[in-house]
């Protein structure tokens, strides 16, 4: 499928939705796609594509490296970066950056680069090309580049579009890059209609460039809310990842490869665990604070990538990826790890366990859910389950093992259409083969103590007088709506006062479809889940504070949710990517 045309390159018509030409022939196509029934009535569904599977694979045979090397940080950057874009130098054209005195001064530089690559995912595939964003100490082992930075160190991120600007087959060769889910300027948040590459603009963009400049504030939520000048530390993010979020595009890009690890530590998660500083948490540290990404990648009967960008259904991958490697292997030391896991997406839900090779299912420690420490840890743990775009960080004691043990991490959750999990089944799928291979170099100084990162109070008379609002995520003439209504990047569907604290209602009213709602600049609290007006339990790992809220089936979630310190325009969108490229998104402004 070619790109973009030239004319959604140009429409910048306030009176007309951003890209309207494109969203229209994917609405053609999703009703083209549709069942003779879909005639007779227009909420009825497309039938997905019955595609073969993936080839059989080789496992156990790739091994993931026994560290990941964080990104490097560059001296300077060339040209020097600008508070307004520097169109001159080649940037893109975004808005001025927010807060740039207080945070551009003490910034550190990094340089990534959005390119294309040889992989192998398996050695029974062959090498083929992908899309990865690479720092220029990135390893060619490494899926794509993590990035590790701190609170009170401000990131001026350049990030470089180098894809080929001939590309054909699925995706489209520019970028937005989101960082999901930071505290920043809407003109450093990957909004998807800043999407740019040297010849091309995206419609909220003013020119298109080279690459662009993100301000990452690494600030505490709140720092610009009186009397506090700090932020509050008790809502600091630890495990986020970065990927490409290119309006319609955003799953295909991000299944050619566009995503990343960003990790954030701060006085209390110092990322040491040898820290003497009294009340650090001193949990396992680098080289055993590892990120494991899992994403779901379906492949053509030559062992190649395969994805439908046009079909609503899209494409619900048979094959899972581990920081890009299909069954890889990861030899690990005998003493404690810190894991960071995270649903890469584009479709598939999982229910983790950790199991001996008669599947006998181990414990571990739960200590984080989406970006977030939880207040307490959760002891003797056994599953872990992730919609797309959520995270959990877990700690396991390989300590407990004798050296040559194996272990695998199997997925149990079971899924046969890109719409929703289906139920879970033992013993499960084998993703990961983890081998106690050697005793520690050295003293394992880490720990888990009782109290990890403590709530704020939600104040009972803000809520009480928090406005509500309510959303309506739903199927809609084969497509996918919020409130009745595609999106349209133009124009907000609403304002919200920067400051204020409000009520967001999740509703779901479908019984066959489940939706990881993310909202963009900040996060929440889930304050009830109901079905069918009956309340359910919270479950433990979701009473700290999350960006990612799945509502499966006839369910609503309320949340309290608090928007501070920026302006400008931020985007609500279903993290089943294919529900978000076809229309499941909506624009909302703060002033």
């Amino acid at each position: 499928m070619k790109n973009r045309s030239s004319r959604a390159e140009n429409k910048k018509a306030k009176d007309k939705p951003i890209n309207e030409d494109r969203r229209d022939f994917l609405k053609l196509s999703a009703l083209a796609a549709a069942t003779p029934a879909l005639l007779r009535s227009p909420q009825a569904a497309a039938a997905a594509p019955i595609l073969p599977p993936s080839p059989a694979t080789s496992p156990w045979v790739m091994e993931l490296p026994k560290q990941i090397v964080p990104a490097a940080n560059v001296p300077y950057l060339t040209p020097a970066p600008t508070e307004l874009a520097n169109v001159a130098g080649g940037e893109a054209g975004r808005g001025r950056h927010q807060h740039w005195a207080r945070f551009r001064p003490g910034a550190e530089y990094y340089e990534l680069r959005a390119k294309e690559v040889n992989w192998v995912f398996n050695p029974a595939y062959p090498s083929q090309k992908i899309w990865s964003y690479r720092a220029a100490n990135t390893p060619s082992n490494e899926f794509s580049a993590t990035v590790m930075a701190h609170y009170g160190t401000p990131t001026l991120c350049r990030i470089y579009n180098d894809l080929p600007a001939n590309h054909t087959g699925f995706g489209t060769p520019e970028i937005s890059t989101h960082l999901h889910n930071l505290h920043c300027g809407s003109e450093s948040d990957g909004f998807p209609g800043d999407y740019y590459s040297a010849t091309k603009a995206g419609p909220s963009l003013t020119a298109p460039g080279k690459f662009k400049d993100h301000l990452y504030p690494n600030a505490y939520a709140g720092f610009d809310t009186p009397p506090n000048s700090t932020g509050d530390y008790r809502e600091a993010l630890g495990t986020l990842f970065y990927h490409d979020h290119t309006l319609d595009f955003t799953a295909p890009n991000l299944y050619r490869g566009l995503a990343g690890f960003y990790l954030l530590y701060d006085h209390l998660d110092s990322g040491n665990e040898a820290d003497p500083t009294p009340g650090a948490l001193r949990l396992p540290s680098h080289p055993y604070d590892y990120p494991l990404m899992f994403a779901d990648r379906l492949f053509d009967a030559s062992g190649r990538l395969y994805y439908d960008q046009v079909n609503p259904e899209g494409v619900l991958g048979d094959k899972i990826l581990v920081n890009g490697l299909i069954e890889p292997v990861l030899k690990v030391a005998a003493r404690r790890y810190r894991f960071r896991l995270l649903n890469a997406g584009p479709s598939r839900f999982y229910d983790f366990a950790l199991v001996n090779p008669n599947n006998v299912k181990q414990k571990f420690t739960y200590i984080g859910n989406d970006g977030n420490l939880l207040p307490n840890p959760l002891l003797n743990m056994q599953n872990i389950t992730l919609g797309v775009a959520e995270r959990a960080d877990i700690v396991v004691d390989f300590s407990k093992y004798l050296v040559g043990t194996t272990l695998y991490l199997v997925n149990r959750m079971r899924q046969e259409e890109t719409r929703r999990p289906k139920d879970i089944k033992e013993p499960g799928v084998r993703v990961l083969k983890i081998v106690v291979d050697r005793w520690p170099s050295a003293q394992d100084l880490s720990q888990v103590p009782a109290n990890l990162r403590p709530l704020p109070p939600i104040d009972p008379a803000e809520l009480a007088a928090a406005p509500v609002r309510r959303f309506v995520f739903e199927r809609r003439q084969n497509m996918w709506a919020i409130n009745g209504q595609f999106v349209n990047l133009s124009s907000p569907r609403f304002v919200v006062p920067k400051g204020r604290g409000e009520i967001w209602e999740l509703m779901n009213i479908d019984n066959g479809w489940s939706h990881p709602i993310h909202i963009h600049l900040e996060e929440g609290r889930i304050l009830s889940r109901s079905r069918d007006g009956q309340q359910l339990p919270i479950p433990p790992y979701e009473r700290g504070r999350k960006d990612v809220y799945t509502i499966h089936e006839n369910e609503t979630i309320r949340i309290f949710i608090r928007f501070r310190d920026y302006a400008g325009k931020y985007v609500m969108h279903c993290h089943n990517l294919i529900h978000e490229d076809h229309a499941m998104m909506l624009r909302f402004d703060v002033q």
